[in-house]
């Protein structure tokens, strides 16, 4: 399979070659069609008159664990499919509902973009489109695994998983530990407190390395870039850090002052996050908008608006194709980086959205409100595939686990360049037991998430049936972030009581 690009993707005309393909597209344009003359269908905002409504078209006025916000979708989509089945071209208005509607037309607009912004979002789709097509690859090689096989995996790393246990604490500074995210090489741990400092740590010895300062108000968010202490020189941006002093710093390893300050949020700055290309950072602020940044120029490329109250969390999908943000208004919203459309509207939550984190598989997403619960999302059919009541108290982090090209301490078989056509029985096991080994680690990816909550608990869930595999308690206090590291050995969990936590499979050291 030859490898997708943008040049490509825009001579590709293979899809509408069948009559297959055809059906397929038409009946997809009539799904988007039926949806968008749903969204202008009126319907009471009242829970009464929904039941009243539902009771009318013989609907069942409620189902099981059914909430009023989804109650009034429900009445919506069915109403949309007995329009659909009239053959109506225009929706029918409740006219009790009609009142409650606004009579302003909201107008689509555009803001202008630079020419850096253009040449931005043509390297987004150049990067993330072979990145999409080796991912949807290897789902195509997992779902040909035996299910005896899947069971098999799923068992061993769930074993592994609920055998977290705690191997220790640390005083991370003088004020609550806001953030806390392991490098990529899983060898470090980065911290970023409401005293202003960001510190790095050795795990798990957890014992200082470095100190950096250079915000003077509470940090919000730290985060890695991708190839730090892997590839990439310690003189060159290895992390980004946000701030309540409105600024987004960008850090070497090797320097306690910032080697670039990027100003333009008009309010404090909470969640930031480094593209998987290394090549852009993205920060959300309470000034209602986030914004991405260009690493090489540390200029400002994209000002996104979108919520209607602070923006809390942001993160990229690691194709590199979308950025999710969520606001403090419990929207969600999915950001196509290519072409600066919305993808996807994650509402729901019924408060403040705090965390967010893409699936490894691309196309599921977990966000954890102030609404003490955790929302699997799925953007295939854009809706709320679960909902997990996960804390007691607000879900202040969630992430889901990935791991690294290859599983840890993998060695490849020995290749031998003389007498291919003679094949050592001896060996063969060994190349087995080695194919078996990558098979389950690339499977293992995506395969559980882990949590964080205001109660004071760290807990660790299945990503395919969405039930619990662990509970950590930390040291009491609020539970303000937590981080996998990408080998799977430890989890990291940072608390207002000024600490943070390592947890390890039997809680041994690594």
């Amino acid at each position: 399979m030859s490898e997708l690009t943008f040049d490509t993707l825009l001579d590709d005309g293979n899809y509408l070659g069948s009559e297959r393909a055809r059906l397929e597209n038409q009946v997809i344009l009539d799904e988007l069609e039926r949806k968008k003359k749903a969204r202008n269908l009126a319907v009471p905002t009242d829970d009464n008159k929904v039941k009243a409504r539902l009771r009318e078209i013989g609907e069942p006025i409620t189902l099981f664990g059914e909430r009023p916000p989804d109650r009034r979708d429900r009445l919506i989509y069915v109403l949309s499919q007995i329009n659909a089945a009239r053959g109506d071209d225009t929706m029918q208005v409740d006219e009790e509902s009609s009142e409650e509607s606004s009579d302003d037309e909201v107008e689509e607009f555009y803001s202008p973009g630079s020419l850096e912004l253009l040449e931005a979002r043509r390297l987004l789709a150049e990067y993330s489109l072979p990145r999409a097509q080796k991912r949807v690859a290897q789902q195509r090689i997992d779902s040909k695994m035996p299910l005896g096989r899947i069971i098999d995996v799923r068992k061993k790393v769930f074993a592994e998983v609920k055998s977290f246990a705690n191997l220790g604490s640390q005083i991370g500074d003088e004020r609550p530990v806001a953030q806390v995210r392991f490098s990529p090489n899983s060898k470090y741990l980065l911290t970023g407190s409401w005293a202003g400092n960001v510190k790095l740590w050795n795990v798990p010895d957890c014992t200082p390395v470095r100190t950096y300062r250079g915000h003077t108000d509470r940090v919000g968010g730290v985060a890695w870039h991708p190839q730090a202490t892997v590839s990439l020189g310690e003189d060159v941006a290895n992390f980004v850090s946000g701030a309540a002093d409105l600024s987004v710093n960008l850090w070497s390893l090797s320097s306690e002052t910032p080697l670039a300050t990027m100003k333009g949020h008009a309010d404090r700055v909470a969640r930031v996050a480094f593209h998987p290309s290394g090549r852009y950072v993205a920060s959300a602020s309470f000034d209602t908008t986030w914004r991405l940044w260009d690493v090489a120029t540390s200029k400002e490329l994209l000002l996104q608006e979108g919520h209607s109250k602070e923006v809390f969390s942001v993160e990229f999908q690691n194709d590199g194709a979308l950025c999710a943000s969520g606001g403090l208004d419990a929207i969600g919203r999915v950001w196509d980086l290519r072409t600066g459309r919305t993808a996807m509207v994650l509402d729901g939550h019924v408060q403040a959205i705090f965390g967010i984190s893409f699936s490894p598989n691309g196309y599921q997403i977990a966000t954890g409100s102030g609404d003490d619960t955790i929302r699997i999302w799925d953007m295939r059919s854009l809706k709320a595939l679960y909902t997990i009541p996960a804390h007691m108290s607000n879900v202040s982090d969630v992430r889901f686990f990935y791991g690294d090209a290859l599983p840890p301490n993998y060695s490849p078989p020995d290749v031998q360049m003389n007498g291919a056509d003679e094949v050592d029985p001896d060996t063969k096991p060994a190349d087995e037991d080695h194919d078996k080994a990558l098979e389950e680690w690339k499977y293992r990816s995506g395969l559980y998430l882990a949590s964080g909550g205001y109660d004071g608990f760290v807990k660790l869930w299945s990503a395919d049936d969405w039930q619990l595999l662990r509970t950590l308690p930390t040291d009491g206090g609020k539970v303000m972030s937590i981080d996998l590291t990408h080998d799977g050995k430890m989890l990291a969990s940072g608390t207002y009581n000024r600490n943070f936590q390592i947890f390890t499979p039997d809680g041994e050291g690594v």
